[in-house]
């Protein structure tokens, strides 16, 4: 699909592999609005794509905010085809921890909410907006790009509730792109590795370098922007469909 004029919604889009998809998109001619929480810097960033994009504060489980955001996306672009969803949150809590209490539920309910439920809210809505376009000269009408994670296959200890919504993103990539296929719309999955992402980046520098060490090659951590060119890739090539894309540097990750 040509990235030129089209309408597109980021999720996740005021810092990180978000912020950096939407800088992409913008780059190449397309029209962002950009979905994330309201104490997010995502006002700043619209502002500086400028074109037309725009900030829309939303939880991504909230399907009234999204529906909202996502209705205006499509009136003000006049159609919505590429949908990229990279809000997320992380949680560590062991099963049952030294003392013998059990992982807090509401942990595991919240992470698997933002992370799985809140993507396929997004999802769902998005494809529904591009079902209303006209297909291009491949019968395109769509893309969605989700962000599952390296943690989806080698989970670490106390990742079993980020590992677990991570692994539905990965699941549930095939047979909703099974099920849009027929509609022209693609879906494809990235699960980064170890990033620059801002929850990274708070760690000290020595930890920072120990973790980079583990990456095979390159040894060091992934940049925004290279996530953000997959994603652009994705959108661009019309074969990448129902598949997840590990970009990992051959990383994979250890016990703990």
């Amino acid at each position: 699909m040509e990235i030129q004029g089209v309408g597109a919604v980021v999720t996740g889009g005021a810092s990180g592999l978000g912020e950096a998809t939407a800088r992409a998109l913008a780059a190449r001619g397309a029209q962002v609005a950009i979905l994330d929480l309201g104490r997010s810097k995502g006002a700043e960033v619209a502002a500086a794509l400028g074109g037309g994009a725009f900030f829309a504060e939303a939880d991504v489980a909230d399907e009234a905010a999204v529906g909202a955001a996502l209705e205006r996306a499509a009136q003000r672009f006049g159609g919505l085809h590429v949908c990229v969803n990279c809000a997320g949150i992380g949680s560590a809590m062991r099963t049952v921890d030294k003392d013998g209490k059990p992982f807090d539920l509401r942990v595991f309910r919240k992470t698997i909410e933002v992370n799985l439920i809140g993507t396929f809210n997004v999802l769902r809505l998005a494809a529904s907006h591009m079902t209303k376009n006209a297909p291009n000269q491949g019968g395109e009408r769509g893309v969605v790009v989700n962000t599952a994670s390296a943690a989806a296959f080698d989970g670490q200890i106390g990742q079993a509730a980020y590992s677990a919504s991570k692994a539905g993103v990965v699941g549930m990539t095939l047979p909703i792109a099974r099920d849009l296929a027929k509609l022209g719309i693609r879906v494809v999955t990235i699960a980064p590795g170890l990033f620059e992402t801002p929850l990274l980046m708070t760690m000290p520098e020595p930890a920072r370098q120990a973790l980079a060490a583990t990456i095979p090659f390159p040894s060091r951590l992934g940049r925004p922007s290279e996530f953000a060119s997959l994603a652009v890739e994705i959108v661009g090539n019309a074969m990448l469909n129902g598949e997840t894309i590990r970009l990992d540097g051959a990383v994979r990750m250890p016990p703990r």
